[in-house]
């Protein structure tokens, strides 16, 4: 996969969030004509404010949604956790393990935020930017903003409003279940944004490329190729 070097990674807080402030107009909340034939998923997982975390992406299929590849990594967090910059704690290790995918998605999922970032920059966009990859926040809370009441039926949704912006929207993926926050991440807009999501989602609350990223960060997925590409 092609990386783009947009920045350094060795900042400080106010480096970082202007940083932020200039990457988010370079977001494009368009649609691109998004036709996955492979959907990634990306999730990390980590223990303490410093020390090694596990960066994951996963490959699926689609409309099978079977596994294709799994890549992880293992690094040491060079930055302490602080809300709002979670991209730069972060970034730097899944963009480490896409570079040892065979296949380039065509759509990443991301366990986090999109455009639902006070400055409108979150890990999903933030990624996005790097790879030039149309992408989904896929977070399963709210950073920023409300929305209004949720129908209990899966399919439902609120608008995720943030100073008269709308930034997002909760989606609930099965009845009766705790939604998911859907954002634009980048080169996509929010209806195609839900529908994917939607798209993705079989048994679980979670859609089925973050799930499977979610066990590969923690170390709980054995990866046997379900099909071929």
């Amino acid at each position: 996969m092609k990386i783009y070097n947009l920045h350094s990674w060795q900042v400080n807080y106010a480096q970082a969030r202007e940083i932020q402030l200039r990457l988010s107009k370079e977001v494009i909340s368009e649609n691109t004509g998004v036709e996955p034939r492979l959907i990634a998923g990306v999730d990390i997982s980590s223990h303490g404010a410093r020390g090694m975390a596990r960066g994951a992406i996963v490959l699926v299929s689609y409309p099978s949604l079977k596994l294709v590849e799994v890549e992880t990594v293992e690094a040491e967090v060079t930055l302490p956790y602080i809300p709002g910059l979670l991209s730069f704690r972060e970034c730097p290790i899944i963009l480490e393990a896409c570079q040892k995918l065979r296949h380039t998605p065509d759509l990443i999922l991301v366990d986090g935020q999109g455009i639902a970032h006070p400055r409108r920059l979150g890990l999903a966009s933030h990624l996005g930017l790097f790879l030039d990859i149309p992408t989904i926040g896929c977070a399963k809370s709210i950073l920023c903003g409300q929305h209004g009441p949720l129908g209990e039926e899966a399919g439902s949704f609120a608008e995720l409003i943030d100073r008269d912006e709308v930034i997002g929207a909760a989606l609930r993926t099965r009845t009766g279940v705790k939604p998911v926050y859907i954002s634009i991440g980048h080169k996509i807009d929010l209806p195609s944004a839900l529908y994917w999501a939607r798209r993705c989602c079989q048994k679980y609350r979670l859609p089925e490329p973050t799930r499977l990223a979610h066990l590969a960060a923690g170390g709980n997925l054995a990866f046997q190729p379900d099909c071929q590409v």
